[in-house]
């Protein structure tokens, strides 16, 4: 006898393994591997930031991103991008097919989401949220290295907090509360790089699929969610990905992200307006599509 299950089912399931999967990539990961060094790296030493507005940054905001400014004595480039200025790269390096996709973004959390995806994939380099502030450590392992490098994850659904690194990382810690996955920030690869590919074409994909003032789900349309699913599907065809991966375990000892920032009062967090319209209209010229 057949057992059919709901789309429900099949999306939980889905989910469920993405995460197992996610799990198991982390807690068999070496402490050995973090910094390999390799005469092939590819990864240029550029650190990406965006905020939406910078007629209106915060000033805690700049603080943050000010703290950066030291990485450049280690040859780093720091370059930083507004809605405008990242809608131009993306019309100059991508095409018209994906500033149209950047232009639905509603929310300045998806832009940034999005505008990374274009900027890693196109030139390759380091995307570090604006809200992150630098402790200080050496960072050259960053791009000292071929492989794309991603910071993990573990989320708590019955407790609606985070699992601390500490414990999801440790071998066989697991409950069946616990959703793994990769943050997109820090996001480490070279360019082209074929995960960044897949997320930025299924990011693409959903934003073109939803009809005017229709607004997806910022994290599984453009964030986290569908940076995972993306790794997760490469996996299907690229059995040795493990190898392909560095996993940022170490990052907070690098950077720590600041929590009381005067925006995340109001619906500039994301988190306060999924789902609901915030931005500025974003125009473009006519370049053909690239990718």
């Amino acid at each position: 006898m057949k057992t059919y299950m709901s789309n429900e089912d099949r999306l939980e399931e889905a989910h469920r393994q993405r995460s197992d999967f996610i799990k198991r990539l982390i807690q068999g990961f070496s402490s050995n591997d973090k910094a390999r060094k390799s005469k092939k790296s590819s990864i240029p030493k550029r650190i990406v930031h965006f905020w939406d507005d910078l007629n209106h940054l915060p000033e805690d905001v700049q603080e943050c991103i000010e703290s950066w400014i030291p990485v450049q004595i280690s040859g780093v480039e720091l370059q930083l991008y507004d809605c405008a200025r990242a809608s131009d790269y993306i019309l100059c390096k991508m095409g018209r097919r994906f500033a149209r996709a950047f232009g639905k973004c509603y929310h300045p959390a998806m832009q940034s989401d999005y505008f990374r995806l274009c900027s890693i994939f196109a030139e390759g380099g380091c995307y570090i949220d604006a809200d992150e502030v630098y402790q200080g450590g050496e960072i050259d392992h960053l791009f000292g290295d071929e492989r794309m490098a991603l910071h993990p994850l573990c989320y708590d659904m019955k407790t609606d907090s985070m699992v601390p690194s500490a414990v999801f990382c440790e071998p066989g810690a697991d409950s069946s509360d616990w959703i793994f996955y990769f943050n997109n920030n820090p996001l480490v690869a070279p360019p082209h790089h074929p995960v960044i590919k897949k997320a930025l074409m299924s990011a693409t994909a959903a934003l073109e699929d939803y009809p005017p003032n229709q607004y997806p789900e910022i994290q599984s349309t453009t964030g986290p969610g569908n940076l995972s699913k993306a790794l997760y599907d490469h996996s299907m065809t690229n059995p040795e990905i493990s190898r392909e991966l560095r996993i940022l375990m170490d990052w907070e000892d690098l950077a720590t992200q600041k929590w009381d920032l005067s925006y995340r009062n109001d619906r500039r967090n994301w988190r306060l307006s999924n789902r609901q319209p915030l931005r500025t209209s974003i125009q473009f010229g006519a370049n053909e599509d690239q990718i």
